[in-house]
């Protein structure tokens, strides 16, 4: 259990570490967009700094493994979802940026929300929270296909909406919340991938692997998720689309990765209210959020 703690803590530093620097990197380079996703990835391969940044990310994924072996699904999403609090320092050190006061506000609701998911958890007697170990595949499939069509579908009108000339600069809401769909069907999978790592048998665990749709879901979201996530990141405050990128993935995942993985939700009722309330308020807070940008750009913002 506790190892598990210290993964999650371990995840967040190098997932807020690694979208900084990432940040940082294509602050530096040309505008790139998705509807030229090869001149794209030249682009970042050929930054030394964004590579250090997708180098931390992958080895925050690696920690992800290890902490959805030991912790429910719930119970994990509380522990990654407070890295936003460094994400936000280090936006603020290392970028630059600074975010509004309703912005502030918003955040500190979201982790209100994401909070009280975490205190619905027990982990320990009769009521303790399961680790789920696997999911009808129907099920996943049913689950992830509708949010990855969402999730393109968002970013693509999110696309034709900032195209227009005189539109206001957005804040990257709609970015984040598309993103953060992808990313959340990128959790489930990892989870589903996880409970194929066993200690004995490793051929017949990964045969068992790529008879699977998890490596499938994340190799489609891995890519158009890279695609996608540098192109908003680009454009909008790493401070603010970050926050609500990984709002929407943890929320996804948790409730839907409870539901799919069978962890059961709380039956004492003061414990289903904590966690029924804190998921409706998080959507509520991200419904309300500003979708237009005021405040000017950052020092690392894209070059003209």
């Amino acid at each position: 259990m506790w190892w598990g703690v210290a993964a999650a803590l371990l995840a967040n530093v190098l997932y807020s570490a690694g979208f900084v620097l990432e940040k940082r990197a294509l602050g530096a380079l040309p505008e790139v967009t998705v509807r030229r996703p090869a001149r794209l990835l030249r682009l970042v391969l050929g930054s030394p700094l964004w590579i250090g940044g997708s180098l931390a990310l992958a080895a925050g994924f690696a920690a992800q493994l290890a902490v959805y072996r030991t912790l429910p699904i719930a119970a994990a999403q509380g522990l990654f979802v407070s890295g936003l609090v460094l994400l936000v320092l280090l936006s603020a050190r290392l970028l630059g940026e600074e975010t509004s006061g309703r912005e502030r506000y918003a955040l500190g609701a979201i982790l209100l929300a994401l909070l009280m998911v975490v205190l619905s958890l027990r982990e320990s007697g009769a009521d303790a929270d399961t680790v789920g170990r696997d999911a009808p595949y129907p099920l996943i499939l049913l689950v992830c296909v509708p949010a990855l069509t969402a999730g393109v579908w968002l970013y693509s009108s999110a696309e034709r909406n900032a195209r227009h000339r005189h539109r206001l600069p957005t804040t990257g809401v709609e970015y984040g919340i598309a993103v953060g769909l992808l990313y959340g069907v990128s959790s489930l999978a990892v989870k589903g991938v996880s409970s194929h790592l066993t200690t004995g048998g490793v051929g017949a665990s990964v045969l068992a692997l790529l008879r699977s749709p998890y490596p499938y879901l994340l190799l489609f979201t891995g890519a158009f998720g890279l695609v996608m996530s540098q192109a908003a990141l680009q454009r909008c405050r790493a401070s603010l689309i970050v926050p609500v990128c990984t709002t929407v993935t943890c929320l996804f995942t948790a409730v839907l990765g409870t539901l799919s993985f069978g962890e059961e939700l709380p039956d004492e009722p003061l414990r289903l209210a904590l966690r029924v309330l804190g998921t409706v308020l998080a959507v509520t807070v991200l419904l309300a959020m500003p979708k237009h940008d005021t405040a000017p750009r950052s020092p690392a913002g894209p070059r003209s």
